[in-house]
């Protein structure tokens, strides 16, 4: 198979060991879609992705939902519809122009959770702020799509990729300048003067036959030709784009991993470079964290919106010079429950729990991997702490303003001497000296006008 990967559970394991991770009847309707703001005018726009939304008509909260959950990569899934909801509101107050969604949008591709969402972002879309979403790995034809009772999963429906464009129409599709014929990619228009290059990187078509879904990404060779010709008509209409897909354009941690960046990505950063597209915004890796992919290109990979800290990225762009300023929000689920009058003592200290939640589970992947090693108990705890600590920083970006906090605990200095290579290698990984702030970048649109 290469460098395609078909077994999740494998490639869950090596994530694991990596991270220690309102619609009804009307859904499908045509509507009327927010105004596009005047040329020349600043616009903000939020980006969210990785929100693995799972319906709550899909779970009772019982045990083999819990199991499902303690046997992930760190997704606070049983808060994902509170978060979402919260999130919504923020838009309500905040107000952007427009909202990207770059990809795993659902859980395991349930079509409940697909049309649950899609509702949640119609009320989005009603106040004013125009929604643009593409497909991620988890999203279509996904045939590990599960629902949960009691103590026990089933399969439930799944969709294709016309049902994922029925669904999501009204968010992007729809109002598309060019669709790619190969792909679910589409060209958008933000407003006059930027556009949006929205890529479905993933590849599902094989899903069902090998039984699980197909994880790394790539862009086909018809869809690069198709980026070219978006570029002309950008060019010809006085246009920048910025970029939008699931997969990373350029590796994200020294580690080799599989699955993450594009199979062919130095062919897509050929066509970006010569399109004089310099901004990407990306997502599946789970973390916070950007990276320049050479010759000025830089990759924005905003860290999963279901795992803590569930960060979201705010851009405002400026027509003069074109310049995209970028920087992390965390989505105020603690305002949300106040608000709503909850009495849910975990959303209303929400940040406080879903840090621990992300902390314990780091350390409960951990400390099993450290059976083999030759170190008392007391030190396996405090290598697991040091990690799950690490970690946590780790997928907010902020690694580098605690580096000396970090390098100091017991537990890591125990690693770096540890017989246990990949895990070594990747703890060091993560405490690497960076150029660049993981959670903030400006950057002038180059485009070719």
């Amino acid at each position: 198979m290469g460098r395609k990967t078909y077994s999740r559970y494998a490639f869950r394991w090596l994530l694991v060991l990596a991270m220690l991770g309102v619609g009804g009847c009307d859904l499908f309707k045509q509507h009327d879609a927010p105004v596009k703001p005047v040329t020349g005018k600043p616009l903000d726009l939020f980006v969210a992705t990785d929100i693995h939304y799972l319906s709550p008509k899909l779970h009772d909260n019982g045990q083999a939902f819990q199991t499902f959950i303690s046997d992930g990569d760190g997704k606070l899934l049983s808060y994902i519809d509170q978060m979402t909801d919260a999130f919504t509101e923020e838009i309500f107050r905040k107000k952007p122009q427009a909202l990207i969604l770059s990809g795993d949008l659902t859980s395991n591709g349930e079509k409940a959770s697909h049309e649950d969402l899609a509702a949640k972002l119609g009320r989005i879309e009603a106040s004013g702020t125009a929604v643009y979403v593409i497909p991620g790995n988890h999203d279509i034809l996904n045939p590990w799509a599960r629902k949960f009772k009691t103590d026990s999963q089933y399969k439930t429906e799944f969709i294709t990729p016309d049902q994922f464009k029925q669904i999501y129409g009204n968010f992007g599709y729809n109002e598309a300048i060019s669709s790619d014929k190969t792909t679910l990619s589409y060209l958008a228009a933000a407003s006059d003067d930027l556009w949006l290059l929205m890529l479905d990187t993933s590849q599902y078509d094989k899903n069902t036959l090998f039984g699980v879904p197909q994880t790394d990404g790539e862009i086909p060779g018809p869809t690069l030709k198709w980026i070219e010709e978006c570029n002309d008509l950008a060019q010809k209409k006085g246009a920048r784009i910025l970029t939008v897909m699931h997969h990373n354009l350029t590796d994200h941690t020294t580690v080799p991993m599989e699955g993450f960046t594009l199979n062919n990505s130095k062919e897509a950063i050929r066509t970006f470079k010569s399109a004089r597209l310099n901004l990407i915004l990306s997502g599946h890796i789970h973390i916070q964290d950007i990276r320049d992919a050479g010759d000025g290109i830089y990759d924005i990979a905003t860290s999963a919106f279901g795992v803590y800290p569930h960060h979201y990225g705010v851009l405002h762009y400026e027509p003069k010079p074109h310049k995209v300023s970028y920087h992390t929000a965390q989505v105020d689920v603690a305002q949300w429950a106040q608000d709503h009058h909850s009495t849910d003592e975990h959303l209303l200290n929400f940040d406080a729990y879903a840090r621990q939640f992300f902390a314990d589970h780091s350390y409960a992947k951990a400390y099993p991997s450290l059976k083999d090693l030759d170190y008392s108990e007391e030190q396996k705890k405090q290598m697991a702490h040091a990690m799950a600590e690490i970690n946590v920083r780790y997928f907010g970006g902020t690694v580098e303003q605690d580096r000396a906090q970090l390098e100091s605990l017991p537990g890591y200095q125990l690693w770096l001497k540890a017989k246990a290579p990949f895990m070594t290698d990747y703890i060091k990984s993560m405490l690497e000296p960076k150029k660049l702030d993981n959670n903030s970048l400006e950057v002038i649109l180059q485009g070719t006008t």
